[in-house]
């Protein structure tokens, strides 16, 4: 007697964009989930940053004018290290950890096998790195907020902000670590964290520079960043802002387009 065998007609249905990224992140949170002591170290240091030089050296400064108004220095340092929480957040996880798993691991060779494509890698990682430095950022919010350093109802939308800010140097962080072959490439990565870090407007005026110095400081991206949350948690929201919003989106963008166009060659050839 000869079994009859019924073909297998179920049709395996591509997955969206949304749910991609979404597996992706929900796979970085099972990974992650044990490991909230990195996550705590990430917050912290925006919080000692602010108490040694906002609140320490603020102590030694009588005015600080911003803008035409007059403002605690600390309440202008906050809103950089906000800014800049986002920013190391979404750093550390788009470069360190996505070199791991694209020249070490191999973990998206084996995406690659299952319905995903280098798109949805892509953006799920994106997704998770903006993630991981917004977490930091509203983090730091709170603390503003119970040390009284927000001093606008704009401020709601610093947390819209520190997201922006995260997709835009997700996208880019990843997109640079495609062309990085070995560890000693994170030298370069260093070497351009600390100086956004230092001159971005984080912990003086940006009008201390002159000339062509100021122009450079002006079109970096975390000084968009560092400016527009800025004038979120003062009241100063204007034109300039619109300005930031439009750069950090375009960075964004740019950047998943070429993440994208990096993992085609680098994996499907």
């Amino acid at each position: 007697m000869t079994a009859t065998v019924i073909p297998d007609t179920t049709e395996v249905r591509p997955l969206g964009s949304f749910e991609a990224a979404r597996l992706l992140v929900l796979r970085n949170y099972v990974v992650y989930r044990n490991a909230w002591k990195l996550f705590l170290t990430g917050f912290l240091e925006p919080v000692f940053y602010l108490l040694s030089i906002g609140i320490g050296v603020g102590a030694l400064v009588t005015s600080f004018h911003v803008g035409g108004r007059e403002v605690p220095y600390a309440a202008f340092v906050a809103p950089g290290m906000l800014a800049a929480s986002a920013f190391n957040g979404a750093l550390l996880d788009s470069t360190f950890n996505v070199f791991f798993k694209l020249k070490y691991v191999k973990l998206y060779d084996q995406m690659l096998a299952t319905p995903l494509s280098t798109g949805d890698i892509a953006r799920g990682e994106i997704a998770w790195g903006q993630l991981r430095g917004s977490t930091y950022a509203a983090a730091f919010l709170l603390v503003m907020l119970a040390m009284g350093l927000i001093e606008s109802w704009w401020a709601l939308l610093a947390l819209p902000a520190v997201l922006l800010i995260g997709f835009a140097f997700s996208a880019v962080c990843m997109a640079a670590t495609t062309w990085m072959r070995t560890f000693q490439d994170f030298d370069k990565i260093t070497l351009v964290q600390l100086p956004l870090f230092l001159f971005s407007a984080t912990f003086f005026p940006v009008d201390t520079y002159s000339g062509p110095v100021r122009w450079v400081v002006e079109a970096t991206p975390l000084y968009r960043g560092v400016v527009l949350c800025r004038e979120l948690t003062l009241g100063m929201v204007g034109w300039g802002s619109v300005v930031s919003v439009v750069y950090l989106v375009a960075m964004g963008v740019a950047g998943l387009m070429v993440v994208r166009r990096r993992l085609d060659a680098l994996l499907l050839t």
